[in-house]
């Protein structure tokens, strides 16, 4: 790895230059390093058919710490088929020591009837995902870049792209120029990338607002997440590893404006009685609460993520409101497709960053984007909707989850981030 930090007018070229080191960002790198070098037994044929590695760049703006916007106090869950992806990748065995599986979800939507349980035994499954902290995930990578091939600018922002009919050239704000024959945008929902080529985004105001923290309960959580909607949004909880034998659950409370600006002020013992009463006892009592962040909740998405020699991949291209918990996920299939598009590409000896390139990738996304996008909208307004007829619809839908067993299984699948 080449980490650079000085100023230098000299031009660098690659093949594929990453905007973005965050989770989306740097799983990519770390995947194509991997392919390029034939560190598995399954890519030394491909590896072989190329007359030099793959030159990859990756630029990121901060270190990973808890500053770090892609790798703060957040955790999230990786479901079921990310992490088979993951391990595909040969990433998953880095991280899988940072995971607490989720063995059961129960979802239910407070002051109603309404209520289901998925478990991963009813599918023969050991967890239907796993639950790790982004700033911890933030350090692996970070680690695992140093040991590869990647060229890592970091700390460096990217301040100019400037295009040709083969490649772009990137102009850091370390003075460093950087020419790629493809640009990958992992940089998130702020894009420079995207505002640079001044491309259309879709966003979506759901008048929401997350607060997250981390609370300690009074009782081991058993590896159960759940999912409980409310009149301001869903809450979610999810099963954290614990700290110094005391039982944490990750916590992502959907409000109002007004409400989060007051819940993110209260005082502890205050916060944890509001959050008593919007969640009930069935994780036991809560008894203490880390920092309070606020983020707001919208879905934003570029009608086309692709651009001349340029892809949008996880945030960049698509920020989705957390309601089924998939945000990662979803990015990491961008991830995948991205690669299986390159590798044929290379495989055949294509250019990289051609037309057809771009468009492959555009169509490998379209039905799962889509869909996965429809979907969340969907129940983001269903379930904060308290329209009677409404209620009374999503509450037989999660008892007939409950009555007949094998409807679950669509549900699971997309839980557990399968197609």
């Amino acid at each position: 790895m080449t980490t650079t930090m000085h100023m230098d007018t000299s031009v660098q070229n690659v093949d594929i230059a990453i905007v973005g080191g965050a989770m989306a960002g740097a799983t990519l790198a770390l995947a194509l390093a991997r392919l390029s070098s034939a560190q598995s037994l399954s890519a030394q044929s491909f590896a072989h058919k190329l007359a030099r590695p793959l030159s990859i760049a990756l630029i990121e703006a901060h270190v990973p710490d808890k500053q770090h916007p892609g790798f703060d106090a957040r955790s999230i869950a990786i479901a079921h088929g990310s992490i088979f992806e993951l391990s595909r990748l040969g990433l998953w065995p880095k991280l899988a020591h940072l995971g607490t599986a989720i063995e059961n979800i129960h979802v239910s939507d407070r002051g109603h009837f309404g209520m289901t349980e998925l478990n991963a035994a009813q599918f023969h499954l050991d967890a239907l995902g796993q639950v790790v902290e982004l700033e911890r995930v933030g350090q692996v990578l970070f680690s695992e870049l140093t040991k590869s091939d990647v060229k890592l600018f970091c700390p460096a922002k990217l301040v100019q792209i400037d295009a040709t009919i083969d490649s772009h050239t990137l102009l850091l704000d370390t003075g460093e120029r950087i020419q790629a024959k493809l640009v990958v945008a992992a940089d998130g929902l702020q894009s420079k990338v995207r505002s640079s080529f001044n491309l259309p985004i879709t966003q979506v105001a759901f008048a929401q607002t997350a607060i997250i923290a981390n609370i300690q309960t009074d009782k081991p959580h058993q590896h159960w997440a759940y999912e409980r909607f409310t009149q301001t949004g869903p809450l979610a909880l999810l099963p954290m590893g614990d700290i110094q034998g005391q039982p944490r659950l990750s916590m992502v409370w959907a409000l109002d404006a007004e409400g989060a600006k007051q819940m993110q002020a209260a005082p502890k013992a205050e916060f944890l009685a509001a959050l008593q009463q919007a969640f009930g006892y069935r994780a036991g009592k809560f008894v203490d609460v880390s920092t309070r962040h606020a983020y707001p909740l919208d879905l934003s998405y570029m009608p086309r993520p692709i651009h001349h020699r340029c892809v949008f991949i996880g945030n960049a291209a698509q920020t989705v409101h957390p309601i089924a918990g998939q945000g990662f996920n979803l990015g990491l299939r961008d991830v995948v497709s991205l690669l299986e598009v390159l590798k044929t590409a290379l495989e055949q000896g294509d250019d990289i960053g051609s037309v057809a390139v771009t468009h492959a990738y555009l169509k490998a996304r379209e039905h799962d984007r889509n869909s996965t996008i429809r979907n969340i909208e969907f129940l983001v307004r269903g379930f904060s909707n308290q329209y009677w007829p409404l209620v009374l619809g999503r509450n037989l839908g999660l008892r007939s989850l409950s009555w007949f067993v094998p409807l679950k299984t669509p549900v699971a699948q997309k839980a557990m981030g399968w197609k």
